[in-house]
């Protein structure tokens, strides 16, 4: 009989043993919840017969929108190569009405097509992959490529990767790949081998997008590729926030075991021994870059995987966002939020709520190192075609958003209101109907028509993410689109001070019409279900919970031994 009750009390408090720790946990609030998805299709090329390429960045200068991309190959209506070039650049036509439309420079007429006698149009008609692309070689780059015949070859990118960062409403920066590609190497995996990353300044003229290399190699191939996966611009911790003319860049790179952090002043650049680099460790940064091979997850800054993305201010979240596509080769977006509620370390001026407990500015890139990552949540799954999996996803902001630059990124003199960009994309939702700034986000990708290493044909397809009205938070304190905005209008403004800028030298159709078909993500379906929750632990409130629970267990175990003995 004792011996019953003791296997029934032995069974009861495994139960709670086991269950007890995890009564009361839900998931996470979250800010974020997918309303609808709306897919947009490809990108459309009138100014070419049909084109090939992928990449897909982009950036609002002077009133243009830059799309930017790698690999480019002009093709005929038979399929036949007209051109090829390892990156190119367009803008977007009439992007205020249409986000689809591209309109691209240095297209020529390349022969007749034999069966229509129509003409073919290609980029860049004159160069070849190894002599030349929108970004310009090195001579010594050059060089090497010429002599190497194709066989092997530098080549510029974009990525995977990001977009470039403005530095003023007319000018941005980006750091882009080097790579060694081998046409034929004995082992596949060393097709691409990263050579460094070099700066590249941008401006936009209206003869069409204008690239300048600020030196060669600026960050060895033997270090984190940073400004690879993305780059902020915002205040130094140390300025007068008046003081607009010096400030930091923080740069993050990709490694295999996540993103690496590192800050350097706007002007320095091209120096790389003038970065400092994020050691989570000590919370604080220092001189000595970390190992590129580096696994210790308590040695990177954010754990994880991650292969192309984009991190961005949001008006509509008032925080900052990242969006991007890891390495799993499921076609999937993901997205994680600053949580202005886990500020890291104790800081009286970065405490919960936001600098000084008033929210962030788009300014407030310093809150990266003051605040944790929320946790990995799908936005949007994007369909794969015929040839495989779509890589090289990216978010463009500077659509369906009138607050795409900072505010001090405008001329002096600028008043409040007009620190205003246009609205681009009212053809899929004017400003009128979107429900504010930064609610709709525009998303691409690379679509792999036709798979292949030297066979492949590749396109940019289109997304419109439309985000649900923020729930309400049960802590009551994270900052919501319904409140008025915290970024303040400043009466001192400048344009600032950017890296030192050379002056510039004075058969697969792609004409398909844009589709719209919309799909709301709701609770039941796998990505709705993910986007609006955040399934995760609090550690340190499990942690006290199963501290608690040591001591009444010894007591139970206790308890019921004597209780058997009985």
């Amino acid at each position: 009989m004792a011996t019953r009750r003791a296997g029934s009390l032995c069974r009861l408090i495994v139960l709670f043993i086991v269950c007890a720790p995890w009564i009361g946990y839900t998931c996470a609030w979250t800010p974020i919840v997918v309303k609808n998805v709306t897919q947009l299709g490809p990108q459309i090329t009138p100014d070419v017969t049909h084109v090939s390429r992928d990449g897909g960045y982009s950036v609002l200068l002077n009133d243009q929108i830059i799309w930017l991309y790698d690999d480019t190959e002009c093709l005929d209506r038979e399929g036949k190569q007209l051109s090829f070039v390892s990156n190119t650049a367009a803008y977007a036509k009439e992007p205020n009405t249409n986000v689809s439309m591209l309109r691209d420079f240095g297209a020529e007429a390349v022969g007749k097509d034999q069966k229509t006698g129509m003409k073919n149009y290609a980029i860049l008609a004159d160069t070849t992959v190894a002599t030349g692309g929108w970004v310009t070689f090195s001579p010594d780059e050059l060089d090497f490529n010429l002599r190497r015949q194709g066989t092997e070859r530098v080549a510029i990118c974009k990525g995977p990767g990001t977009s470039p960062t403005p530095y003023s409403t007319t000018q941005a920066f980006v750091f882009a790949p080097l790579v060694y590609v081998d046409s034929k190497p004995q082992d596949p995996s060393k097709e691409y081998q990263a050579r460094g990353m070099t700066l590249i300044s941008i401006s936009a003229s209206s003869k069409g997008p204008v690239a300048n290399r600020q030196g060669d190699l600026i960050i060895s191939g033997l270090e984190v590729a940073y400004g690879g996966f993305s780059s902020l611009l915002g205040y130094t911790t140390t300025a007068n926030p008046q003081d607009l003319n010096d400030r930091d860049v923080y740069l993050l790179g990709m490694t295999d075991a996540g993103l690496q952090l590192a800050r350097a002043s706007v002007g320095k650049l091209t120096d790389f021994t003038q970065y400092r680099f994020w050691d989570p460790t000590q919370l604080q940064f220092v001189k000595k870059p970390p190992n590129l091979k580096e696994k210790d997850y308590q040695k990177i800054y954010l754990p994880g995987t991650f292969s192309s993305g984009s991190v961005f201010y949001s008006p509509y979240f008032n925080t900052f966002v990242m969006v991007y596509f890891n390495k799993l080769v499921d076609s999937t977006f993901r997205i994680r939020f600053l949580d202005l509620n886990s500020p890291v370390g104790k800081d009286s001026i970065w405490p919960r709520r936001g600098k000084r407990g008033k929210g962030i500015t788009p300014e407030d890139v310093e809150a990266l190192v003051k605040y944790a990552w929320s946790p990995e949540q799908e936005l949007y799954r994007s369909p794969p075609a015929r040839g495989g999996f779509n890589y090289a996803g990216i978010a463009h902001p500077e659509y369906f958003n009138r607050q795409y630059f900072a505010p001090s990124l405008y001329p002096k003199g600028t008043g409040g209101d007009e620190r205003r960009n246009q609205w681009y994309g009212t053809k899929s939702v004017s400003e009128k109907k979107a429900g504010g700034d930064g609610k709709h986000l525009l998303l691409s990708w690379t679509s792999q028509l036709r798979g292949g290493l030297n066979t492949g044909i590749y396109q940019i397809q289109l997304a419109r993410v439309e985000f649900d009205s923020i729930p309400g938070n049960p802590e009551g304190n994270f900052p919501s689109a319904s409140a008025s905005s915290s970024t303040p209008t400043l009466s001192l403004a400048s344009s600032v001070q950017g890296p030192t800028i050379t002056a510039p030298t004075p058969s697969i159709p792609n004409t398909s019409p844009s589709r719209s078909s919309s799909t709301a993500l709701t609770s039941t379906g796998s990505a709705g279900r993910t986007a609006q929750q955040a399934w995760g632990l609090d550690s340190q409130r499990l942690f006290e919970r199963l501290s608690a629970l040591t001591g009444l267990y010894l007591l139970l175990v206790t308890w019921m031994f004597g209780y058997a003995a009985w």
